[in-house]
């Protein structure tokens, strides 16, 4: 067995963000610290935090006044940001830079009398969030067909925005069935889909032709995971979307194929390296890295973190 490690893998910019600030908000305040949504749709990761005294909830009005509370990566509506002031939390803002960037461009369109069809999965975390910021100008599109269904008056001001962790080829779809439909729409002047899950998914789509099998360590709800697998079976190559080593079922491998190896942007390097373990001590695989494209992207943590971590690095002076 050969093992193709695929890369770039693994947690973005962002996810490190946030998971960092977690981390430090735990060394800061202690426990309790409650996270509205999981932190990142990972599995592994959220358990994890959970051992550490950290607390998930999915309603604010589970987290006492008064307590921390730190937004997701995937971010949050402008309702819920008023629900946590009401309630005198004291908030950590961990949300994506490039997810922020999508509600930014909500705000502007919607305040330009737009209305906003956004590209993305109904439920989502993120399109939660991101349809909150004008909830009276945003309609949901999951497909073509959507679009098709779609009834506007020929002087209407259209714009569309993508939720950042899309297969790029099925937004691409779409966008072409909107600018087939409605030529005049607007659209930002940079994409939305997010550099690491374009990376990912190009890494994807060019090493699988290459594998005889496909793993991508990621969690059932994450939505980046799944369009990798999903790229894979649209090769022709089987791809099994695991949390870990411990969900590998042998019988999916004869000992000699090229199996291709990534993980979603959520997934945890040592989860990768579990099962790269787990591989090469059944099979005896061998490994050989593949570098798709370089990837060096920092994102600062939240404002009010880095503040509190100089003035407590201070008085310890």
């Amino acid at each position: 067995m050969k093992i193709l490690l695929a890369s770039p893998r693994g947690f973005c910019a962002g996810v490190n963000m946030a998971i960092e600030s977690l981390e430090l908000a735990l060394r800061l305040y202690g426990t309790p610290i409650y996270v509205y949504h999981e932190i990142v749709h990972n599995r592994y990761v959220v358990e994890t935090f959970r051992t550490k005294g950290v607390v998930f909830v999915d309603e604010l009005s589970d987290v006492p006044p008064g307590a921390v509370l730190l937004y997701s990566a995937h971010g949050v509506s402008p309702q819920i940001r008023q629900l946590a002031r009401d309630r005198q939390l004291q908030t950590i803002d961990a949300t994506c830079p490039l997810v922020t960037k999508v509600h930014l461009e909500a705000i502007r369109y919607a305040k330009e009398g737009y209305t906003i069809i956004l590209i993305g999965h109904e439920g989502h975390d993120e399109v939660i969030g991101t349809m909150g910021e004008a909830p009276q100008s945003m309609m949901l599109v999951e497909s073509p067909e959507d679009v098709d269904r779609l009834e506007f008056a020929d002087d209407a001001k259209l714009a569309y925005l993508t939720q950042t962790t899309l297969s790029v080829d099925d937004a691409n779809r779409i966008i072409a069935r909107l600018r087939e439909r409605f030529p005049r729409i607007a659209n930002p002047p940079k994409e939305d889909i997010c550099y690491a899950t374009q990376n990912r998914q190009e890494a994807v789509r060019v090493l699988s032709r290459e594998a005889d099998v496909v793993l991508v360590l990621g969690s059932q709800n994450s939505s980046n995971s799944q369009r990798l697998a999903e790229l894979s079976l649209e090769n022709n190559v089987p791809a099994y979307l695991i949390d870990g080593a411990a969900d590998i079922d042998v019988g999916w491998f004869r000992g000699d194929e090229r199996v291709l190896v990534t993980a979603g942007a959520s997934a945890p390097e040592l989860v990768v390296e579990d099962c790269v373990e787990f591989l090469r001590k059944r099979f005896g695989a061998e490994v050989e890295s593949r570098s798709v494209r370089p990837e060096e992207v920092f994102f600062p943590l939240p404002r009010e973190l880095r503040q509190l971590a100089a003035t407590a690095q201070a008085s310890q002076q």
